[in-house]
């Protein structure tokens, strides 16, 4: 039996064909292998945290940790600060970015999904993101009403019976909130009071521990100085935070505002 072609046919042969080459490159296209990387550069007893975006204030994903092997995804330049998108070996749910400086090799290759901040030097106005706090909607207009007069009124009752005892209703004079901390090895960060108290160009932090005690740590032109325990002080900047060190297990992580007062 002698089939006919008609030109029809070969025109839909054509179409469909061209049609299967165009996807041809897009289905062959892979993504780039992987670097394998060693978490390395930490110092003794230290942990790298990686984090949930490229940022210094960024929520902590998890602690590795020298000497870890990670799959090491891109790296990308993040206002002025390489970071890399790491990913545990053999657990893909746990990935996030660390500092390039604590990983080698790096991966030239640049991750196409960069999640940094427009602005590394501006943090969060509190720490309940940082710290794995849930985001809230935010309230209509008519409810900020209400709440802004309700505020309003208790402020009055507040101020009629500070004026009739005799009291001053303000802020505790230094207040510099909570600040991230660490007191033992291995313990991951939580949150510390902090208080400081300005002396010309110089500053003291009193931190207060939740289980008992206190750290002083000095701060000279802006920047950590020293504390009052004997044992070894160091510090790293990324923007505007100042990661401190000091003995073998403290950890804490105070910014230019809080030291400030702005």
């Amino acid at each position: 039996m002698r089939r006919t072609i008609t030109f029809r046919t070969t025109l839909h042969t054509l179409i469909a064909a061209s049609l299967m080459l165009t996807a041809l490159p897009a289905e062959a296209e892979e993504a780039p292998a992987a670097i394998v990387s060693i978490v390395t550069g930490l110092a003794p007893g230290d942990l790298l945290n990686v984090r949930a975006t490229a940022s210094a204030i960024g929520k902590v994903e998890a602690r590795l940790p020298g000497g870890t092997s990670v799959k090491n995804l891109g790296c990308n330049d993040i206002n002025g600060h390489p970071w890399c998108k790491v990913e545990e070996i053999g657990n893909p749910q746990m990935s996030g970015w660390a500092p390039a400086r604590y990983l080698e090799p790096i991966n030239p290759q640049p991750v196409g999904d960069a999640e940094g901040p427009a602005n590394a030097d501006q943090p969060p106005p509190d720490l309940t993101a940082r710290l794995g706090g849930t985001e809230t909607t935010l309230p209509s207009a008519d409810a900020i009403g209400r709440t802004a007069i309700e505020d309003a009124y208790r402020l009055a009752l507040a101020a009629t019976a500070n004026r009739s005892s005799g009291e001053t209703d303000g802020p505790a004079p230094g207040a510099a909130g909570e600040i991230p901390c660490a007191r033992y090895v291995g313990q991951p960060m939580g949150r510390c009071q902090a208080s400081v108290v300005h002396t010309g160009g110089d500053s003291a932090v009193t931190v207060t521990w939740p289980d008992g005690g206190t750290r002083v740590i000095s701060f000279s032109a802006g920047l950590p100085a020293g504390s009052d325990a004997p044992g070894e002080f160091r510090f790293t900047r990324e923007g505007s935070l100042n990661m401190i060190r000091v003995g073998v297990s403290e950890r804490f992580e105070i910014t230019d505002a809080q030291v400030l007062g702005e």
